[in-house]
């Protein structure tokens, strides 16, 4: 959204695809990589929490959980006595980096499947949660995914 600030408070549903969503998901290994990535985001970011999470073939869907209220010794930066994270995009742009690295060494360690110049597409779909009832709508979502995949692929 325009003029929104994406280090506010908040839930967070995401999806991001693999660049032209090339099937590169499909492996265990790969799966758990990716998995391991997602799970690291509150080790790397003070203000991050994981909600509900789904690799697919060829695209993951996730929930986040942007908080205030860190210790200041871990994020000393105040800005008028709020505490100030980092913004959703350099988030994701960490987790894109992460994993595209790790996957780039397996490719050759463990032939994953190629893919072709880029891991992921360029940007990628957020939208802002805005009650609990939404959030409980956006983790059934991803928690049933897989199952709606699975079914349409028969």
């Amino acid at each position: 959204m325009k003029e929104y600030d994406y280090s506010e408070p908040g839930y967070y549903f995401l999806t991001i695809c693999t660049h032209n969503r090339q099937i590169l998901f499909e492996n265990q290994s790969s799966v758990e990589m990716i998995q391991k990535w997602w799970r690291a985001l509150p080790s790397k970011f003070f203000n991050v929490q994981i909600d509900a999470f789904i690799v697919m073939p060829d695209h993951i869907h996730g929930i986040i959980n942007i908080t205030v209220g860190a210790d200041q010794r871990v994020c000393p930066k105040l800005i008028r006595g709020k505490h100030i994270g980092l913004p959703l995009p350099a988030i994701i742009q960490w987790y894109k980096t992460m994993t595209t690295n790790e996957y780039i060494q397996n490719v050759e360690k463990y032939n994953w499947v190629h893919f072709d110049r880029k891991l992921w597409q360029r940007n990628y779909y957020e939208r802002i949660i805005r009650n609990e009832k939404e959030l409980n709508r956006k983790r059934e979502y991803v928690i049933n995914n897989r199952i709606k995949h699975k079914q349409n692929n028969r």
